[in-house]
């Protein structure tokens, strides 16, 4: 049995926006098969975004950020879904991962090696939802983003290994869509 948080980061509230049913997919698949799941609803919270480094190392978290941070601390297996907004991460959602990943909770500044990463043993999987094919953005652009923030952030904080799922023209026919449910709550049951 893993401990699943599933970060959902879509910032439109709107239940009608893919991602939101993506996210309860792969949550109703893990707890079909017995699995504990959290979820953190970013465009649910409410925190300032960061304005300095000394901010980001300095200040105290919002409580919505503290207590994300106990669903991730807690959980075994991370989950993070989003749609790609020119080209990259929602802003809502990069400011989220920024005040999540504070020193002292995911990196450890005052060593500089491997033992600086907190967030060690936590694979994660990653859906990306976008009005493109997949295949172009994954070949034209090469997945260039996606890959970016997986390296530069979650590899920084030790989440590994990082799976992707790369959901192109995520305004398909319905039955498209079915598919990509059905193979995210696949997901979900194999807590992968």
């Amino acid at each position: 049995m893993a401990r699943i948080t599933i970060i959902d980061g879509h910032p439109d509230p709107d239940r009608a926006r893919f991602i939101h049913a993506l996210a309860y997919a792969y949550a109703a698949g893990a707890e079909d098969a017995i699995h504990e799941v959290r979820r953190i609803d970013v465009a649910t919270l409410d925190f300032p975004i960061l304005r300095s480094a000394n901010e980001w190392r300095e200040t105290d978290p919002a409580k919505a950020i503290h207590d994300a941070q106990i669903d991730i601390r807690w959980a075994d297996h991370l989950v993070i879904l989003f749609p790609l907004w020119l080209g990259d991460l929602p802003a809502l959602l990069k400011a989220f991962l920024e005040q999540v990943m504070r020193p002292g909770f995911a990196i450890d500044e005052t060593v500089s090696d491997r033992n600086a990463k907190l967030l060690c043993g936590r694979p994660a999987r990653v859906a990306v939802t976008m009005g493109m094919p997949a295949p172009f953005y994954r070949f034209y652009y090469r997945a260039h983003s996606l890959k970016s923030w997986a390296r530069n952030l979650l590899g920084f904080t030790g989440i590994a290994p990082v799976r992707h799922s790369i959901i192109g023209d995520a305004e398909a026919s319905d039955g498209e869509r079915q598919h990509w449910l059905s193979l995210i709550s696949q997901f979900g049951r194999d807590a992968r």
